[in-house]
């Protein structure tokens, strides 16, 4: 029996799968990172809301400001006090037209307890 090429279908195989799994990669390191932005942006809103309570201006305004100025979206915004609790989502990554879903980060400012 001539085996001559068996190898080629080996090679193809595990150039199918490094491929698939380089996307999954793509969409893992996707999801990360657009969470990491999303958490930074919740930490940016809420101590611009904390700022805002010192300065006597519109607490959720502000926040709302910078989230929008870090491509996020004010989902909630809850001023208690000197405190700023807020929850802000981005848009995760996209591949071949699947969406992640909305990514979700959370935060709080205000002076030391």
């Amino acid at each position: 029996m001539d085996e001559r090429g068996a190898a080629t279908v080996v090679v193809v195989a595990l150039l199918g799968l490094l491929l698939v799994l380089g996307a999954a990669l793509a969409v893992v390191g996707g999801i990360f990172a657009a969470h990491r932005r999303a958490q930074a942006a919740a930490d940016l809103a809420s101590l611009a809301g904390a700022a805002a309570v010192v300065d006597g201006r519109d607490v959720c305004g502000a926040a709302a400001s910078v989230a929008a100025a870090n491509q996020a979206r004010l989902v909630t915004c809850v001023p208690h006090g000197r405190e700023v609790r807020v929850t802000v989502s981005v848009k995760g990554p996209q591949w071949r037209g699947l969406s992640t879903g909305d990514l979700v980060g959370e935060s709080r400012a205000g002076p030391a307890p």
